[in-house]
Order: structure tokens, then sequence, then C-alpha cells
């Protein structure tokens, strides 16, 4: 272990960058070129400390050995680079120099208010995101957790309406309140049982887990449960585990770029890297085999059994959920609470080949995802279109970004040749090597990747199989909850409504109305409907769904009525009389891939893409997989290998020993 500033340096480079932002809001170009050179500068120390890390070095910096702070005995603020701090902190540095470009397009794109506010919290959101990387100990992680919810906050509300400052409380509450108490109740158990030990107690991360912990989890083991489920509760919370997951869909009031960051780079991945920090580094798979639960009529079953049912249920229902959203942000909401339960799954397997899954899915799910929302987003702006149902025939108008967005889907669903393949391949490995009812969990690895394909195919068919005139709204779901073959056609009109029941299609695109099946008018009373609203979910389907272009409303509608502002924007000329979704009168225009948006969304859009398929065609000259494989061969003290060949049970009891 080497004492270094860098760890500390990485966290600090976009906290001074707040700074600069902030100062050159007079400047849009100058306040712009701060946020990138500091995604630059973050990236560069980041990648400065990579090649000692894989050949075994570990840089630390502790605030009480350079200040002579320390505020506790065994608790110490203080950072280190080791290989999973340095996996999670590579992926999240990187993402965030393409995210900044990608954002300076977006925003300029929609003219959005409060950009510097916009690009500072951003900013201070990557900080918060490399200290929760690099915290050595469960004080540090929980500093920099808390703090990464309160930063995000001015992004989840950043509309400035109620639907927005709605879902921004709800946010802060899961997070915040909700995640933070359990996570500090966890620390403060594991900080219990370890001063009962002759070694003294300790919150620092160990490869295989604390030994102290082990120790005083044979005298009390029914707390060391306890404390496992807390912490594993409390970054389930950004994990988006269910029940604790409502939180995420309802974000998707953000601005686009906010919501690539919260499902790809920051805020859901730092819950994931949490339970991977308890599970490998907290608790260790040996502890967790030697701790099982006594549970009537069943018998003893292992702490990570629980977490997997969990996980396994959340991927499903959240795919079948993805299925009946049409606005496509909020499908790619229910998606990504899917996708982080498929990294727990292979997390709470404890077999090593499916940790390595689960540890790769992290690059995997970040690439893929992070390209769907780029292309939702930049639909959005060029098209003010947000509901997959007015898609249809899209893929002319912008051929590179639904190519773009087919790629992100068939990572999604673990289609080879993209990464999310390869990671869901260990996992499947993992689970089979297991044997026994983990065959349950392989069975629901796979059924939810069949899901995935039935809610990404749609958009892929509507947007380059379809015209404008004639075209299925969902066409795998053919039945009247999920809307029939004659949804919208030029012939009729009549038709059913995409989420079912009836409407016409002129009503639908003129009125924004929706009939359910029961024949309950959806779009009449949303109004009524939002104030009566506990959870916010109708809220944002108000605020985004009726009118998409996120800031603007059409200038006949009393804005009073809408909490909108006023006045319709066209920053692109096609739409003057267009902005509530869909082609326009005559059809979409065909246009050339380099023509379709601005280079600040198209490059992000390419180049994210193309790293998730050189992830998933080259994952031996990946990082990302290196760094997955080290670290599992230290939690196991084996080579990947040979761990293959060993049972799991003889691998957990030589980890405990």
């Amino acid at each position: 272990m080497v004492a270094d500033i860098r760890p500390l340096a990485a966290v600090l480079v976009s906290a001074v960058a707040i700074v600069l932002i902030v100062a050159s809001h007079r400047r849009p170009n100058l306040r712009e070129g701060w946020s990138v050179l500091a995604a630059l500068a973050k990236f560069g120390i980041v990648v400065s400390m990579l090649p000692a890390v894989m050949d075994g070095t570990v840089f630390r910096w502790s605030l009480a050995e350079s200040t002579g702070i320390q505020f506790l005995e065994g608790i110490d603020f203080a950072l280190r680079a080791d290989p999973l701090g340095i996996f999670f902190a590579l992926l999240a540095s990187f993402l965030w120099i393409f995210t900044s470009f990608y954002a300076v397009g977006y925003m300029r794109g929609l003219d959005e208010h409060a950009q510097t506010r916009f690009f500072a919290s951003f900013a201070a959101s990557l900080s918060a995101a490399v200290g929760i990387a690099f915290a050595a100990n469960l004080v540090t992680i929980f500093v920099f957790y808390e703090l990464l919810s309160l930063v995000t906050y001015p992004l989840v509300a950043h509309n400035e309406d109620s639907e927005a400052r709605i879902a921004g409380r709800k946010y802060v509450t899961y997070t915040f309140f909700g995640g933070g108490v359990f996570l500090l109740a966890g620390t403060v158990m594991i900080y219990w049982l370890t001063s009962l030990t002759i070694a003294g107690p300790t919150l620092a991360f160990e490869a295989g887990g604390m030994d102290a912990l082990a120790a005083a989890a044979q005298t009390d083991p029914v707390y060391a449960q306890a404390a496992f489920f807390l912490l594993i509760a409390g970054f389930g919370v950004k994990a988006a585990l269910m029940p604790l997951h409502s939180w995420l869909a309802d974000a998707m009031v953000a601005p686009t770029p906010v919501s690539g960051l919260l499902h790809a780079v920051a805020v859901v991945k730092s819950g994931a890297f949490g339970i991977a920090r308890v599970i490998l580094e907290v608790y260790g798979p040996g502890l967790i085999h030697d701790l099982p639960l006594d549970v009537p009529g069943i018998g003893e079953v292992g702490l990570n059994v629980p977490v997997a049912i969990v996980a396994a249920f959340t991927l499903t229902a959240a795919s079948i959920i993805a299925m009946r959203k049409d606005h496509l942000k909020r499908r790619l909401a229910y998606s990504t609470t899917a996708q982080l339960s498929y990294i727990v799954l292979g997390l709470s397997m404890l077999h090593p080949y499916a940790i390595v899954g689960a540890l790769f899915h992290i690059p995997a799910h970040a690439f893929a995802k992070l390209t769907l929302f780029f292309c939702a987003g930049s639909i959005h702006v060029e098209t003010h279109t947000d509901y997959i149902s007015e898609m249809a025939g899209i893929g002319k108008r912008m051929p590179l970004t639904m190519a773009a967005f087919t790629v992100g889907a068939a990572g999604m669903a673990g289609l080879p040749p993209i990464a999310g393949f390869v990671s869901k391949f260990y996992m499947l490995i993992g689970a089979g090597s297991m044997g026994g009812e983990y065959w349950l969990f392989a069975g629901a690895l796979l059924l939810s990747a069949v899901l995935n394909i039935a809610y990404f195919w749609p958009v892929v068919y509507t947007a380059f199989f379809e015209s404008e005139d004639y075209h299925d709204a969902k066409p795998l779901l053919e039945f009247p909850r999920g809307g029939l073959f004659e949804s919208y056609t030029a012939e009729s009109d009549d038709g059913v409504a995409t989420d079912g029941g009836e409407a016409s299609s002129e009503e639908h695109h003129a009125d924004g109305e929706e009939t359910d099946s029961e024949g309950t008018d959806t779009a009449a009373d949303r109004s009524a409907e939002t104030a009566a609203s506990a959870d916010g979910e109708e809220d944002y389907e108000y605020a985004v769904d009726e009118y998409p272009s996120d800031h603007t409303v059409p200038d006949d509608v009393d804005p009073e009525s809408r909490g909108e502002r006023v006045g319709t924007v066209d920053h692109h000329g096609d739409y003057d009389d267009h902005l509530t979704g869909g082609p326009p009168a005559d059809g979409w225009p065909r246009r050339s891939p380099f023509a379709e948006s601005t280079w600040l969304m198209l490059a992000p859009i390419a180049v994210i893409a193309t790293g998730a398929i050189v992830l998933g065609v080259a994952p031996d000259y990946a990082v990302f997989l290196e760094l997955a494989t080290q670290i599992v061969e230290e939690v196991f003290g084996l080579p990947l290998e040979e761990l293959g060949t060993v049972p799991f049970a003889e691998l957990a009891t030589e980890v405990s020993a």
C-alpha cells in the first residue's frame, strides 16, 4: 500500500471545476469548457494509477495520516485506489467526458434554463461518485453516498415545476433519508461488532471480508446477519431493488443527460458498487456462507439467497412493467431497474464466474444504457417525440441515432457481439456451476433476456420497418392491454390506444387523450389526478408525456392549468406547428446520418455505441474484464482458471479460514 494524493485529487478536480463553472456563468463556452477539461483531468488522474493497481499496488490517502484528525478509534476518512475502486472510477470518469459534450448539445438544443447550475451540479455528482469508488471504509463511502443524493437533487428537479419538485422530493426521501438511514444503521452495527474483538473496531474494506467481523460473527451471528441486510437495503435503494425502486422512474422528469447520469454513470451504479463492496470486502463469500439463516419449515438458507431472490424477482417484474410503457424514457427506466438486478443477482450467487459476470455487467450496462438514453434525448431534441407509438418511420429521419439504439438494445438483451452477452454468459456459467436451486436464477436470467427483446424490438421495428401512415404501435403485444394491429392506420379514424382502450388516431395526436380498456378517460382529468397523486407517477406522465419538449407548451394552452412556462420554441426550424411529438403532416424528412443532429450529440452516441461493441467483441483485451478477474482472484485467493474447477463449498471454507 502506497501513500499517494491522487485518489484525493481525482475527487477534488471536479469539485474545483464547480467554482470555475459558476464563475464563468456569463460566458457559456468557457463554462462548458471547464466541464470538459475537468472530465479529461479526472480521467487522466484515474488512468495514471491504473497500471500500478493492476500490478497489485494500492494507492491510499488518509486524513488522519495527513492532518492527525481522526473521528473515533478505527474510523478514518480515507480514500483508496484498489482494483474494485479503480474499476468504478475508470468507468465513471471515462463516460463523463462524452456525457459532458452531449449535455452541451442537449441543453443548447432545447435552450434550457439554469444551465450554469446544471453543469455545476453535474460536476459535483461526478466528484461524489469517484469518492464512492475510492472510499476505503464504510464511513467514507457513507459520506459520499449521501453527498451524491444531495448534489443530484438539483438535476432531478431541474424543470422547477411542481412535477419536478415532487420527483425531486421523492428521490431525496428514498436515496438520502431511506437509503442513508439503512446504511448508517448497518455501519454502526459493524463498528460495534468489530469493537468486541481483540483486534479492535474497524470499518476498513478487506478483500475477502473483514477478519474482525468474521471473528465477531461467531459469537453474535444474529447481529451480523441484521447488519448485512441493513447494508444491502441501504445500497439497494440506489440500485433500485424492488420495492425500493419507484423513485427511479419518476426521476425521468429530469433532462436526458441527467437520466444518463442516473442510470449509467453514477447514481444507480453507486448502489450496485456498494453491494459489491459489502459482499466481497465487508462480509466476503466465506462469511456469508458460514452465516446461514434458519428459516422455519425450510431449514438453513444462506444470507445470499434472499438477496438473490429479490434480485431475480426485480429483474423479471421490471421487465414485464417495461413492456407496458409507451413513453421511451420511462421504458428505459424500468429496463434499468431490471438490469441493475442482474448485477446484484450475479454478486449474490457468490460463484467466482457469476461475480466476474456481475462486475463486467457494470460497464456493459453503462455503455449500452447510456447509448439508449443519448438516443432518446437526441430524438427528443430533434423531433419533440417521446412516445414509441409516434416513432413509426423515424429511422429515415434519424438513421444513425436509431442504429445506435439498436446496438444498445441488443446489449441489454444480451445478444452477441455486444458486451451484455459476455457478462450474462459468465453469470449463467456461475449459476449452472452452483446447481440446485440456483438453476432457478439461471432461468430468471434467460426469461429476462427474452423480455428484453420483447420490449426493445418494437422500438427498432417501429423505427425501421413501419411507415407513418400505417403502423402497429406495439407489434409484439397484440392484445387489448398492449395495443392491437389497428392502433394507428390511415384508413380508420377509430382504433385502439397504445396502452389499451379505444381512441382515434386523430384524437390521440390532437388532444393527447387516451382511454384505458375500462373506458376511463386518463388524459382529460389529468390535472385532478396530478393533485391527488401520492407518488408522483401521474405527475411525471402529465409533465413530460403530454408536452414532450420538457420546457415549452403550445401558446394556446393556459399556463396556469399546466404549471409550465409559455411559448413554443423551435430550435431546428422543422416543426413550428408540431411540438407535441410524432411525424409532421407530410411525414418524416429523410436525413443523412451526419445531418440528423449536431455533432455534440452524434459524436458521443457513436463513440459510446462503438464502446459497447468493443467490450463485446474483444472482452479479453478490455481492461474491465481483466480488472473484474483480478478482483475475484484477490477475494478467493486463486487464479480464475483454478476457481472454476473447485466446488464452491470448498472455496467458501478456504476463504472463511
